[in-house]
């Protein structure tokens, strides 16, 4: 697997991301153990301490948990968690500058809703 990382956010919190993406695809499931840390470092050709750090954003949320000795996997409402926060963030990220951007352009809210249903059609 081939991943491009970009500028906008840091490496660990994309590695974060992936992780999650993974476990909404279904990739992991519940209490299914994730790739070790060597396992990912090797896919991502990044250092160690990197996934380590996204790995630790995902236990501090307990997205993942820690079995001694064996490794990471994924907690019982990890699935919710990540759909709660992700619809936050769509909320307060994307929405926000898509309104603005709107306002800017004089659309009025009845455009900005054609305008989707119109690219959920193609």
């Amino acid at each position: 697997m081939n991943i491009t990382f970009d500028d906008k956010q840091p490496i660990f919190q994309q590695v974060a991301d992936i992780i999650e993406d993974d476990i909404l695809k279904g990739t992991y499931r519940v209490d299914e153990q994730i790739l070790s840390v060597a396992q990912l470092s090797q896919l991502f050709e990044i250092n160690p301490a990197t996934v380590v750090k996204g790995i630790g954003l995902l236990v501090n949320e307990g997205i993942l948990y820690k079995k001694r000795g064996l490794g990471m996997y994924v907690a019982t409402d990890a699935n919710e968690k990540i759909q709660i926060k992700r619809r936050d963030r769509f909320n307060k990220e994307l929405l926000s500058n898509l309104l603005n951007e709107a306002d800017k352009l004089g659309l009025t809210t009845e455009d900005v809703i054609d305008m989707i249903k119109q690219l959920r059609k193609e």
